[in-house]
């Protein structure tokens, strides 16, 4: 139920994101989620792909540092509190949060977010427990 992310360290320059995205649409790959956090100085652009490992490898021959890490996926009520009750569920279970972005696209009446725990698979088990629904990798790819 893991679902890999591709983090990219831009440098805070002109062209930089530009330049990640074109690798990544030259390599075909298709991003199905993204955020992008910034300081002064760099940025890192997380997303999910369906080929993280292929666009590692192409984003590294660009001459960009890249890390893959893992991340859920989670289905979330697409109504006021959704998120609310997940981030509950995780509260309890006393499960940290490091950080949450939305995905792309809806699943049926649900809304789909991703997000990084300090322990994965005790955040897995947690909103597991907790009654919701974690998506797989292939769920992801196929929505």
């Amino acid at each position: 139920m893991k679902l890999k992310q591709v983090s990219i360290f831009l440098e805070n320059k002109k062209g930089r994101l530009w330049n990640a995205l074109s690798i990544l649409r030259e390599s075909g790959m298709n991003i199905r989620a993204l955020s992008i956090a910034d300081t002064s100085e760099f940025g890192i652009l997380r997303i999910i792909v369906p080929d993280p490992e292929k666009a590692k490898e192409s984003l590294e021959a660009g001459n960009f540092v890249v890390k893959i890490t893992d991340v859920i996926a989670v289905e979330v009520p697409d109504t006021p509190g959704g998120l609310e009750g997940i981030l509950e569920v995780l509260n309890k279970s006393d499960t940290n949060v490091e950080y949450i972005y939305a995905f792309v696209e809806k699943k049926a009446e649900k809304a789909v977010v991703v997000l990084r725990t300090e322990d994965i698979d005790e955040g897995i088990t947690a909103l597991k427990e907790g009654g919701a629904t974690v998506l797989s990798p292939e769920e992801i790819y196929e929505l």
